[in-house]
């Protein structure tokens, strides 16, 4: 690296397709996004290079907006960051936007709330070209049904019944602040959900129990006794983890002070 060259923070905004990876974090056995961003920003620094993200996504999970900081030892700015890195990164994932960011900035813990999509698929037969983009799941769903039961989740709840790692963690109290559901075609929905935090395929066991409810397997009310007991068998399975996309993350106007949470 040539003279001139500084301790610099960035913040990124990244897409990807995660079909061909075992998540963001960085793992011995697998591919991973985290591990892909930090092999094309080392050339670009003098020194080691720091790549965070604001949460982890897990294999064959998508990202449209996932947002992660970068910190290297580097004389370049942030448009000549974003195109070196673009220029060495595998065609799956891509950099859609990089900016200064203070030293404070931290792409986890400044974050105030995230926004997912998952998209579902209900024709008879599924498209080659939704292949690994969305959940299949071949018949009628009655939307309906299921905005009510979304009404259910929305809220401060333990969501522990909805965790596949609840035991693991001291307190599974969190906050969904909307759950959205609607048409994007004849034969797709899409379901957003936003909240201040989420815990381990929270949102995937989520969609699950929609969909359950929507093909009245599941009454609305089923999913508040879940929550009340915390009740994880009173689910069906997770989801699959193809038709999640993380969507938007939200950060407070004081965020890149660090005064996030």
């Amino acid at each position: 690296m040539t003279s001139g060259a500084q301790a610099k923070r960035f913040r990124l905004v990244v897409e990807y397709d995660g079909t061909a990876y075992g998540g963001w974090q960085v793992q011995p056995n697998a591919p991973s996004i985290q591990q892909s961003l930090i092999d094309a920003a080392r050339p670009l620094s003098s020194s080691d290079v720091d790549v965070q993200g604001s949460g982890r996504t897990d294999a064959g999970v998508h990202a449209c907006g996932q947002v992660a900081h970068l910190a290297l030892v580097t004389r370049l700015e942030a448009g000549d960051v974003e195109r070196a890195l673009n220029a060495r990164l595998p065609r799956d994932i891509r950099v859609l936007e990089v900016a200064r960011a203070s030293d404070s900035f931290h792409a986890r813990f400044s974050a105030r709330g995230k926004r997912y999509l998952y998209a579902l698929e209900t024709a008879r037969r599924l498209s080659v070209f939704d292949r690994g983009r969305v959940w299949h799941v071949p018949g009628a769903l009655s939307i309906e049904a299921m905005r009510a039961g979304a009404k259910e989740l929305v809220g401060r709840h333990d969501f522990s019944a909805f965790s596949s790692k609840a035991g693991e963690r001291p307190d599974n109290v969190r906050r969904v602040t909307a759950i959205r559901i609607r048409p994007a075609r004849r034969t797709k929905l899409l379901v957003f959900v936003a909240g201040e935090g989420f815990l381990y395929n929270m949102v995937r066991t989520m969609v699950a129990a929609l969909v359950a409810v929507g093909r009245s397997e599941l009454d609305p009310a089923d999913l508040k006794a879940a929550l009340t007991h915390r009740d994880r068998a009173r689910l069906p399975a997770t989801a699959p983890p193809q038709g999640l996309y993380l969507w938007r993350v939200r950060y407070g106007p004081k965020a890149d002070r660090g005064d996030g949470r």
